[in-house]
């Protein structure tokens, strides 16, 4: 168990903002259908409108905790996710869908705080297994949030429904104010009064590489979710397509903290392009029994490629700019999971269910691949963290000058 004080409360609190968080498209999705007694597509507009503010938020509200500190962003964010939630039963559709994309781009930033918390909270050696516990921490508010969701639904009104997703997400951004965890280490104290560094010394071709990498594994996440129900439709037993998520998530959360505790790191294009060819001949099976095997594999990968991905990001921003990097790993994460249900749903009509998982699959290898060639184009000093020269993340030289942090090799 890590001993980081706070950590376990940061985590506890941050949970609740992210399992409301991840449940709110299905909130919004049942409002239109139950609610409006609208179709799926339009919910699906809605949910694309959130989506798509969701992305285009993350790196602005990270530079403006950057330059204006944590609690006067989450204030904002905290009265804007109000303002939303308690007037989405007002709302027409047409309004619906601009107050959602607003009430995206103004979501409480609880994801990419608490990877910030953890990289100035913790030691070089620790880690590893905190952003693997807080891996497995998104994997939990995955399986928790959408069905605690779908069985209020089944007995309270769609507005409740979406009033209490709302409120659940006001709580925990209320929760993270109040513990203000810091998002700097001790020695990065004085970093923003040094002034931010130009984009081209910190945006180089590492942090491209992570960002890339971030977007094929949500895509191939997407794109495996998909898969299985139109899999599991094919043969007739959709309804078991719950419990062959389920197996996915549980294996995510076990391969999270098997990983967490091994005493040394894998690179992070080695991991997503494992996950990638696991995940290829999963749609070999055609009952729900053996699917539910096939994605053993992809499960237990998911967790820790998430965790490296978010270590990497902590260790090639500088202090100064960590907020909005780590804004731009969340837009990078939005945006592979908006776009690879589409992939996957594009090689299911031209081929069958088996294509679905074989495009998700290609497409974390090839993101893995891209990842590896531009991680090799980085200096030296930026390699470690996706596994450049070594196959296990060994450190590179040790940084030098303002970049320089005790304990963290880059």
């Amino acid at each position: 168990m890590l001993a980081v004080p706070g950590l376990a409360s940061l985590l506890g609190v941050s949970l609740l903002a992210r399992t409301a968080i991840t449940a709110d498209v299905m909130a919004l999705t049942m409002y239109v259908v139950l609610g409006l007694g609208m179709s799926y597509t339009a919910a699906g507009g809605v949910a694309a409108a959130l989506t798509a503010g969701v992305a285009l938020g993350g790196p602005l509200l990270g530079g403006m905790i950057d330059r204006r500190g944590l609690r006067a962003v989450l204030l904002v964010t905290i009265g804007a996710q109000v303002v939303f939630w308690l007037s989405v039963p007002a709302l027409p559709y047409g309004l619906l869908l601009g107050a959602a994309f607003a009430a995206g781009l103004l979501m409480v930033p609880a994801q990419p705080v608490t990877r910030q918390a953890i990289a100035a909270m913790t030691t070089a050696g620790q880690r590893r297994a905190a952003f693997a516990l807080e891996s497995v921490q998104g994997e939990l508010s995955y399986i928790v949030g959408p069905a605690i969701v779908i069985l209020c639904a089944a007995n309270l009104s769609p507005g409740v429904v979406a009033w209490g997703v709302g409120a659940a997400i006001v709580v925990g951004g209320a929760g993270i104010a109040l513990l203000d965890p810091p998002l700097r280490a001790a020695d990065e104290a004085g970093a923003g009064a040094a002034g931010r560094p130009p984009r081209r010394e910190w945006l180089g071709s590492g942090m491209i590489a992570v960002l890339t990498m971030a977007f094929g594994t949500t895509m191939l996440l997407g794109g495996i979710d998909l898969a299985i129900v139109a899999a599991l439709e094919e043969a007739g037993q959709v309804s078991w397509a719950a419990a062959v998520v389920t197996v996915l998530g549980v294996t995510s959360v076990i391969g999270g903290l098997v990983y967490g505790a091994l005493s040394r790191s894998l690179p992070t294009w080695l991991l997503l392009g494992l996950l990638g060819l696991l995940t290829v001949p999963a749609g070999l099976a055609h009952d729900w029994r053996w699917l539910c095997v096939a994605v053993v594999g992809s499960g237990l990968l998911t967790a820790p490629t998430l965790s490296t991905l978010a270590d990497a990001v902590s260790r090639l921003a500088p202090a100064s700019v960590r907020g909005e990097a780590t804004g731009l790993q969340s837009s990078a994460l939005s945006a592979g999971f908006a776009l690879g249900a589409p992939v996957a749903g594009i090689a299911i009509d031209a081929s069958a269910p088996a294509g679905g998982f074989a495009a998700a699959g290609l497409a974390g290898v090839a993101a893995a691949l891209t990842g590896l060639l531009l991680s090799r184009r980085s200096p030296a000093r930026t390699r470690s963290p996706l596994g450049g020269p070594g196959l296990a993340g060994a450190p590179g030289p040790e940084p030098r000058g303002a970049d320089a942090r005790p304990g963290v090799s880059p």
